[in-house]
């Protein structure tokens, strides 16, 4: 069976982004992943999935698939947004992890913005 791990992980602190769209709060987290994990092929990333509770007005679009682009991540890393309220960011990693249990990705970037 395909084992699933965590390799890195960033969190935002105590409300200092409040002002940061969540696109560019989510670019802000890939951009620092992939400068992290310099051998990380970006070609290999199955699916980029964030969670982003009530997400209205300009901010209530594929906020993953816009988080990728502004990341500079290759046009063909796909982006899925969950909106599960406050369980959004878990939903979006247990997605990731099912998705790579299933075999269809072997890298997955997931969390919330």
């Amino acid at each position: 069976m395909t084992e699933v791990v965590i390799v890195d992980a960033i969190r935002r602190y105590k409300g200092a982004l409040k002002s940061v769209r969540p696109d560019d709060l989510g670019a802000i987290v890939i951009k620092a992943l992939v400068d992290r994990n310099p051998g990380l092929p970006l070609e290999a990333i199955g699916d980029v999935i964030f969670g982003n509770a009530n997400g209205a007005g300009e901010d209530n679009r594929n906020v993953a698939r816009m988080s990728a682009l502004l990341a500079g991540l290759p046009e063909t890393v796909s982006g899925t947004t969950v909106n599960r309220l406050c369980g959004s960011g878990l939903d979006a990693v247990s997605m990731g992890a099912r998705t790579i249990l299933a075999g269809e990705a072997d890298i997955i970037i997931a969390g919330s913005t």
